[in-house]
């Protein structure tokens, strides 16, 4: 089992930038696959980015293709979302999520076991 710290979220203006942080409690941390989800109010949770255990290999959400970045450091069993331009459409509570496998990198909420209690980001206009 891997317990999951999100950190970095606050208050922004539209177009700034800010990055996110999502800690593991687990030194094993490289045999996990990660996503990033978010939840708007009134809205379901939905996929922003992933990542795969090595880092190689990374999917993205149309809505934030070419504004965030999805990279992770597993020698700090952390994994971060830069996220660019924001709008503020991108109001919401962001939560990263980890799996365990070998399989492809996927996409579904529902595919991951683990989560972060979540880290609210606001981008005012």
């Amino acid at each position: 089992q891997v317990q999951l710290v999100e950190s970095g979220g606050g208050l922004v203006q539209t177009g700034d930038s800010l990055r996110l942080s999502c800690e593991a409690s687990r030194r094993t941390f490289s045999s996990y696959q990660v996503g990033w989800f978010r939840q708007a109010p009134g809205k379901e949770r939905a996929f922003v980015a992933a990542i795969s255990r090595s880092g190689t290999i990374t999917y993205y959400g149309d809505s934030v293709k070419g504004r965030f970045t999805i990279s992770r450091d597993n020698a700090k069993n952390t994994v971060y979302l830069q996220m660019s331009s924001l709008k503020p459409e991108d109001t919401a509570v962001y939560y990263c999520a980890a799996r365990e496998s070998t399989l492809p990198v996927v996409v579904t909420s529902t595919r991951y076991d683990y989560w972060g209690q979540g880290t609210r980001v606001t981008v005012s206009s």
